[in-house]
């Protein structure tokens, strides 16, 4: 028996109020990370509605093989199109479709179909469909499971052991029809869906030849969460592995890793000169979860690493832009920004000693604003505190918070 389709905190709301305004809906993240299933929630409302021509391709389905071209598309859907009904194009990764923007374009500019389409790959919408529909389209990334999804989808209580699985696990949603019950095959699925990131949405896409290069690119990154490097010291590093490459060439895998949102790079920014730094970006992992099977062992060796990622995926999530703060004498792992303010964010694992309290509340004294400010740590015994206006919080807590 199908299991229920269980609808995105946060996303099917505002999808659902962009409808009927003449805007070509596009949806776009990493692989597995539940794209599918927000589309499928707004089919099956759109379904209950009653008047509605539902026209569904699913470019990971065999049966829509035949859809190759924006030809092949545009003869699939005019021939679907029913007078008299509200008829509406759903697209499941329309990336691999060749030149579908111009079929897109047609459509949105005939009125004839609402449209909402799904890619895996950030350059879906920079090209020729991204500058004539400028204005007429808007894209919502569509991110893995958040802690308290999590917990939903996997039937769990919010315990510390629920986290240590979400830590370990990470959040795609396919995974509840795997059962965390079976690490064995958890690693295997996860080892699966990076393997057809790798392949289909890099390697095959950006027609890279130096598969290894590229593997040992990741695989450094999943070891250095949260440190700044350039894309020179990543290649002094590589060079001292036997691996001889240019600055260039990895800033155009880091580019191509991006663009298929299995990382994303975090910027500096100078919090008393309100400046933008162009150099030392970090990375963080779309899903710990990948990032622990490549990385491999145990996930306890670099609890710092996987909080700060965590934290930093659900800042994302709430929709902060967010940054490295800089400070002349200091580090602030997270300036985040939206349009209600800023708030700063420091993220360790325990304040188990005086120097560990002074580091990191000490940071964000220095700054001399009224943002709100916290450290997050999975401290228990520290509780609740707020020392000078900077309050501890739990990162169960954090992640359930849905504003700050």
């Amino acid at each position: 028996m199908e299991r229920p389709i269980l609808e995105r905190e946060g996303y099917s709301e505002r999808i659902r109020r962009m409808f009927g305004r003449r805007m070509v809906i596009a949806l776009t993240g990493q692989r597995r990370v539940g794209k599918s299933f927000v589309m499928k929630a707004v089919i099956e409302e759109k379904r209950r509605e009653g008047n509605a021509n539902i026209i569904y391709i699913d470019k990971e389905r065999t049966e829509f093989d035949d859809i190759a071209t924006y030809k092949d598309l545009e003869s699939y859907v005019k021939e679907r199109l029913m007078d008299g009904k509200d008829n509406y194009l759903f697209i499941d990764e329309v990336q691999e479709i060749g030149e579908f923007e111009k079929t897109v374009l047609d459509l949105q500019a005939s009125g004839k179909c609402e449209i909402m389409l799904t890619g895996s790959n950030a350059k879906m919408l920079s090209g020729e469909l991204a500058t004539r529909l400028r204005g007429r389209y808007i894209d919502y990334r569509i991110r893995g499971l958040s802690y308290t999804e999590f917990l939903r989808f996997h039937d769990m209580p919010d315990s510390d052991e629920s986290l240590g699985l979400y830590l370990q696990n990470g959040g795609l949603p396919g995974l509840m029809h795997i059962g965390l019950d079976n690490p064995d095959l958890v690693a295997d699925y996860l080892t699966s869906v990076y393997n057809t990131i790798l392949l289909r949405d890099i390697i095959e896409r950006e027609k890279i030849r130096n598969i290894p290069l590229l593997k040992m690119l990741v695989r450094f990154l999943s070891d250095n969460v949260g440190k700044q490097f350039s894309a020179r010291s990543i290649s002094n590093y590589l060079k001292g592995q036997k691996a001889d490459v240019s600055a260039n060439i990895i800033l155009s895998y880091l580019d191509f890793l991006s663009n298929a949102y299995i990382v994303d790079r975090v910027g500096r920014y100078n919090i008393h000169g309100k400046k933008i730094l162009e150099f030392d970006e970090k990375f963080y992992f779309e899903d710990m979860g990948l990032r622990n099977v490549i990385i491999g062992g145990n996930r306890k060796f670099d609890i710092e690493k996987v909080m700060e990622n965590v934290v930093y995926k659900h800042l994302a999530r709430l929709g902060y832009t967010i940054y490295v703060g800089q400070l002349q004498k200091a580090e602030i792992d997270f300036v985040a920004e939206n349009q209600s303010g800023t708030i700063y964010v420091q993220v360790t694992y325990l304040l188990a000693t005086e120097d560990t309290v002074n580091r990191e509340f000490g940071n964000l004294k220095l700054i001399k604003d009224n943002h709100p400010k916290y450290v997050v740590s999975m401290d228990r015994t520290y509780g609740v505190t707020n020392i000078d206006g900077i309050r501890h919080i739990h990162l169960r807590d954090f992640l359930k918070t849905t504003s700050f």
